[in-house]
């Protein structure tokens, strides 16, 4: 039972003028729980009902059914509802215990959903620019699970394009196939970083670089070949960051996938007379909606992301039959995705209301964006590197006798990287730090993986015992903060999706962390008395809560730490 709505139902026959979902917008939770577990505030209706406030919170305490409650009353211009503690919190650990998919709904009816997520561009290292899309598609992809979707995780690697021709121009005048076999990503980069320097002083440079990548849409062998190597060596790369961070993908189909996909797409747009001339390239009018136009081809003939995304989306949608279709890109790509919708709006296909852009802020360090034609590059596996060697050190002062230290060493270091960026809002901008990110105090990863290892901890110093489900009652007030947030995971993951939002997962698992602690710290729960078993059945619920929000961020809940 969701406890907001079962006021919300309360207050329904004394507020006949509205709907229960509108009462329910309405009924929030007060941050001092002495003031209640839920309260309704009375202001919005004081011009439709010609009274003060407290009056009518007053009238309404009055006139409510409390039949479930343990008292409702009046104070000032709140009704304040106050659950019956001892009861609520039973029915609350026993609904936990006895589900081991808790928090989980069938809202989805196993409808796909493709999220496009992390995307990397072939022969550039994956940087900390790339963690943002990386992880916050993953979390999606298991919250939508959550929520009784499928989800189907796309990588489409950045594998085409005009800078794989400024790149094959860079290899051929500066290149040596001994460097770049040595260490192939770094050199690759050099080069590329070199390419546009030297392109600032002489543009010829990025005409060299167009031809080069027109001889590899044209099938140009010795193109084909470079490509194909620079591609087989990006992938071992990515595939060592993303074994790190144990996410796999159901497809990494990039955009050369697309190359023979193409032409079907400016068929049908030729069709749709939506294709019109502009300097001798095809391009879509999209003034009617606001926007600019979007180039479909090149004058020399050369396709562009519009053209190739345009035909992933139809493939997507015959391959997969999506029911939503994520793509998370950072939010300096808002008027791309918007130009991809109208197009495809404009071609009859209604589903492209189904397409979504995730969008997300910068990570910045020191407070400066990163770029890669810049140089200015922090490599994703040297930060999680650093994080685990730092995960190390901490677990070595603190129980040094660990069995499998690397591995939690390893859990906690990838863990706290991916929960700071999750713990972020996804549109805002944040600056990375890594000896806050790393820390098991405060608002981070490792403190909400420290919390279970303590609750694990706990159950193994009692014996791991078979609970009996039928005694959870706990008297103890200390309990009902827990209790209550325990009660509201199954909300917070359903919101968590209607907002594409894994920073709502993150902050529950802080703040259920925190109550935990805070129970912990003034209750003594191994102590033999007729509670135990109740106080252990709390104990459980919280690891088996805290263990599925850290899954469904794409972190480990180590057991010891």
């Amino acid at each position: 039972m969701d406890y907001k709505t079962q006021v919300a139902q309360a207050l329904t026959p004394v507020l006949p003028e509205l709907s229960l979902e509108d009462i329910e917008a309405k009924v929030e939770v007060p941050k001092d729980s002495r003031l209640g577990d839920f309260a309704l505030p009375t202001f919005f209706l004081a011009k439709s009902r010609h009274q003060a406030p407290n009056l009518i919170a007053t009238e309404l305490a009055a006139a409510v059914n409390q039949q479930g409650f343990a008292k409702v009353e009046a104070a000032g211009p709140y009704v304040n509802f106050f659950l019956d503690q001892t009861a609520t919190g039973a029915e609350i650990l026993h609904t936990v215990l006895e589900n081991e998919a808790y928090g989980h709904n069938t809202d989805g009816q196993a409808g796909h959903v493709t999220i496009d997520m992390s995307s990397p561009n072939i022969a550039k290292p994956m940087s900390m620019g790339h963690l943002r899309s990386t992880v916050i598609g993953n979390a999606l992809a298991e919250i939508s699970r959550a929520n009784g979707y499928q989800p189907i995780k796309i990588n489409h690697l950045g594998d085409w394009g005009t800078q794989f021709g400024k790149l094959m121009s860079a290899y051929k005048r500066w290149g040596s196939e001994a460097e770049v076999k040595a260490d192939p990503i770094n050199t690759l980069v050099k080069y590329y970083v070199r390419f546009h320097k030297e392109a600032e002083t002489d543009p010829s440079l990025n005409d060299e670089g167009r031809a080069w990548f027109k001889k590899l849409e044209d099938g140009d062998p010795e193109a084909t070949q470079l490509w194909t190597w620079f591609r087989e060596e990006s992938l071992k790369e990515f595939m060592e960051i993303y074994d790190m961070l144990d996410i796999e993908f159901d497809s990494f189909n990039g955009e050369a996938f697309y190359n023979d996909k193409m032409e079907e797409v400016i068929d049908l747009l030729k069709e749709k007379h939506l294709l019109v001339p502009s300097q001798g390239a095809q391009v879509v009018d999209l003034e009617d909606e606001g926007l600019n136009v979007a180039m479909i081809q090149r004058s020399d003939g050369a396709t562009l992301y519009m053209t190739r995304d345009l035909a992933a989306a139809i493939f997507r949608k015959r391959n997969y039959n999506f029911v939503k279709s994520l793509y998370v890109v950072g939010g300096e790509q808002r008027e791309h995705f918007l130009q991809l919708k109208a197009i495809l709006k404009k071609m009859g296909y209604a589903w492209s209301d189904d397409i979504e852009h995730i969008s997300f802020g910068l990570i910045t360090v020191g407070g400066k964006k990163l770029s890669t034609r810049s140089g200015r590059i922090i490599l994703l596996k040297d930060v999680l590197n650093d994080s685990i060697d730092l995960a190390r050190q901490q677990i070595e002062e603190k129980n040094p006798d660990l069995a499998d230290k690397d591995l939690v060493a390893h859990e906690v270091g990838t863990g706290a990287v991916v929960f700071h960026d999750l713990m972020n809002e996804r549109i805002g901008n944040f600056d990375f730090n890594l000896a806050d990110v790393v820390r098991f105090e405060g608002d981070t990863g490792p403190y909400v993986q420290y919390a279970n290892a303590r609750a694990q901890s706990i159950l193994r110093k009692a014996g791991m015992p078979e609970l009996d489900l039928t005694t959870l009652t706990l008297t103890d007030p200390n309990a009902w903060e827990v209790e209550k947030a325990l009660g509201d995971f199954p909300r917070i993951v359903k919101r968590a999706w209607l907002e594409r939002e894994p920073s709502v997962i993150a902050k529950y698992a802080l703040n259920l962390a925190r109550a935990f602690n805070k129970y912990y710290a003034h209750s003594k729960v191994l102590e033999d008395d007729a509670e135990l078993n109740a106080r252990l059945a709390l104990v459980s619920a919280v690891s088996q809560v805290l263990t599925e929000s850290l899954h469904m961020l794409g972190v480990k809940a180590p057991k010891e730490m």
